[in-house]
């Protein structure tokens, strides 16, 4: 049987989408996900220009604003000068930044664990297999062909 790569992947994307949305409300936590977003982009992308994180976030840029500006606030991020444009600036994560998005993922893996705890190491494989190919996939510095 060969599966349609296309309803694959739509598959795929409703079921993290699911996935996600269950575990961040498991958690009980009250922190917007654009918080985590934003962090997450930060973290694999570098830092980045308002604008950029906005459309990375996709997100309006007064909306991004008002998230910077909390997360500078928390001192989970902070402003760079641009190089490029002195004019502008780049937004970094800290180091407290890194530590809240790793705790917050461990939170939502914790979260899940009861969720996936009868899985047969088989399936154990056949997801960190997974997991690997979607890593590589969606490497932000990756070039695509």
């Amino acid at each position: 049987m060969t599966t349609n790569p296309k309803n694959l992947l739509e598959d795929l994307i409703v079921a993290a989408h699911r996935l996600t949305r269950i575990a961040a409300q498991s958690t009980g936590s009250t922190t917007p996900a654009s918080v985590w977003r934003t962090l997450s982009i930060l973290t694999t992308d570098g830092p980045l220009r308002i604008g950029d994180l906005a459309r990375a976030s996709r997100v309006s840029q007064p909306s991004m604003t008002k998230v910077q500006q909390q997360l500078v606030e928390e001192e989970l991020v902070y402003r760079i000068a641009d190089v490029d444009d002195s004019r502008a600036w780049l937004i970094a994560i800290t180091p407290k930044g890194t530590q809240a998005l790793e705790d917050w993922r461990s939170q939502l893996a914790q979260a899940m664990s009861p969720m996936f705890s009868d899985l047969t190491p088989h399936e154990l494989q056949v997801l960190e297999r997974a997991v690997g190919i979607l890593q590589d996939r969606t490497d932000t510095k990756r070039k695509v062909a």
